[in-house]
């Protein structure tokens, strides 16, 4: 057996196996789990997070939006529901929070987490270029979005072929 015949069975026992999808369900569980826990963790302790944010210049309004889009978006991206979206808030939030916060290069903390920000940024975009997979939320409304627009085609014929061989009938007066 060659080795492109094993790269092809390998590949079609991939496929059977929807391997790539839940590989995307894992990775999807993973890069949900950091905003979900901080997001909870935020909104458990929400007067002390709310001073330590207002020491680093971050006002009320957007620390409320910052605990919404941790928990929604990590929502969105765990459920696979409009994932897409959820990853590019995330992949976002990842950028901005990585060049406002984490810019003094000479702590080596400072550095690691730069880099844990634009890595998991990197990964939200991947996700979000990729989708959510056969597991998600997003599989299942598409299924469900497809099979209404098949059925709404079948009626639209149906009514035409009825329209086709209605017949007047006239009683005699």
């Amino acid at each position: 057996m060659t080795l492109n015949e094993r790269a092809a069975k390998l590949t079609g026992l991939a496929a059977r196996l929807y391997l790539r999808d839940a590989a995307l369900l894992a990775g999807r569980l993973l890069l949900s789990l950091i905003f979900l826990h901080e997001g909870a963790t935020l909104a458990s302790h929400f007067e002390g997070a709310a001073k330590a944010m207002a020491a680093l210049g971050v006002g009320l309004p957007l620390f409320i939006a910052t605990v919404a889009l941790q928990l929604g978006a990590g929502l969105s991206v765990a459920t696979g529901l409009l994932t897409r979206l959820g990853a590019i808030g995330l992949g976002l939030f990842c950028l901005a929070t990585a060049m406002l916060f984490h810019t003094n290069f000479a702590s080596q903390n400072e550095l690691l987490h730069f880099e844990k920000d634009l890595a998991i940024s990197g990964g939200m975009f991947v996700l979000a270029a990729a989708g959510a997979g056969r597991f998600s939320l997003d599989w299942l409304l598409a299924g469900y979005l497809r099979q209404r627009q098949r059925d709404k085609e079948m009626v639209a014929a149906l009514l035409a072929v009825e329209n086709q061989f209605s017949m007047e009938v006239r009683l005699p007066l």
